[in-house]
């Protein structure tokens, strides 16, 4: 029995010493961040702003790698079976590591579990946007339009499960109202058809909108968070419209696949953390209005139980579900 534990000792104290190894050496290689969304997004934007100070603190290449479809939980799914050694990693986001699992019963992955939370990279308003060719001029405009007898309304999402359907789906409960749901791969696409007046409304983030709506091709009528955003001083948030206890808001975090080694962990979250933090980045996060944050791994991994619990109430309570 002594020989038993003393070689499973041994093979513990090898396994911790070849994983210091590789959290020394790492990285040697380029390594790949996916995005569960289409070029263009707000995930896009964050992951790319990201990415180059994070890599020079790393001293290695940073990759988007773009796989959009099925609510961002195709990426996720890849990095939940990625092999543990930090050259797959995965810009979590609210949609697929949250929302999604609490309306899809099949999933390739495990949301509580199938990940190892690196740090909140920060949260994003949503604007509840209007093609500028619309008729409604004001979030009251648009909600009478919803009630008219006969008019059929459609609004845009980056899929099901996605912060644009639920934040749509909660609109709809607390107006009344009803609207046709339109999900495409990702924001770009949906934004596109947003500006050509192919669908009628769109509750998408700021990074996404923003200079859509700065150029005219699109009319912000409200956002979503319980206060103005800085970004758009003037438009008002849905409370301020009547709809009382009105807030969400989209949140990114960077992830890896589940069991990865501490020293590793801490390695990467710390470059991510400096990243978020640094001046010159932090200005261009400010810039399409993303409130940086920067978090602990424990914070993190705290923070997302919370979050998949919450969607998880809410879908069952709203009685949201993929069609």
């Amino acid at each position: 029995m002594k020989r038993i534990t003393c070689a499973l000792a041994l093979v513990w104290l090898a396994g911790h010493a070849m994983a210091a190894d590789n959290a020394a050496s790492y990285p040697n290689k380029p390594i790949t961040l996916l995005v569960g969304f289409a070029p263009g997004g707000g995930t896009d934007q964050i992951a790319r702003i990201l990415a180059p100070k994070a890599g020079e603190l790393l001293k290695q290449t940073i990759i988007i790698e773009n796989r959009s479809g099925a609510s961002g939980t195709i990426a996720a799914g890849q990095v939940a079976k990625a092999a543990p050694d930090g050259y797959t990693l995965l810009m979590g986001h609210v949609s697929s590591n949250a929302m999604a699992p609490a309306i899809k019963s099949k999933l390739p992955y495990r949301a509580a579990s199938d990940f190892t939370p690196l740090t909140i990279v920060g949260s994003v308003p949503q604007v509840v946007t209007v093609p500028a060719s619309s008729a409604a001029k004001t979030i009251a405009d648009f909600i009478r339009m919803a009630k008219t007898p006969g008019k059929q309304l459609n609004y845009a999402s980056s899929g099901p499960g996605t912060q644009q359907h639920f934040a749509a789906e909660m609109f709809q409960i607390a107006t009344h109202t009803q609207m046709t749901h339109v999900p495409y791969k990702g924001s770009g696409a949906a934004v596109v058809d947003l500006i050509a007046g192919l669908v009628d409304v769109n509750f998408d983030t700021v990074p996404a909108v923003l200079p859509h709506i700065k150029s005219g091709k699109l009319r912000a009528l409200a956002v979503t968070t319980r206060q103005r955003i800085a970004a758009l001083p003037d438009v008002p948030t849905l409370i301020e419209a009547g709809l009382p206890d009105y807030q969400i808001s989209a949140w990114y975090m960077l992830m890896g696949p589940p069991d990865m080694p501490a020293a590793l962990v801490q390695k990467i979250s710390s470059a991510f953390i400096q990243a978020v933090k640094d001046p010159a980045t932090r200005e261009k996060l400010q810039m399409i209005d993303t409130d940086a944050l920067g978090s602990s791994p424990e914070q993190a991994k705290a923070f997302l139980a919370t979050e998949i619990d919450r969607w998880s109430r809410i879908a069952k309570e709203k009685n949201i579900h993929e069609d």
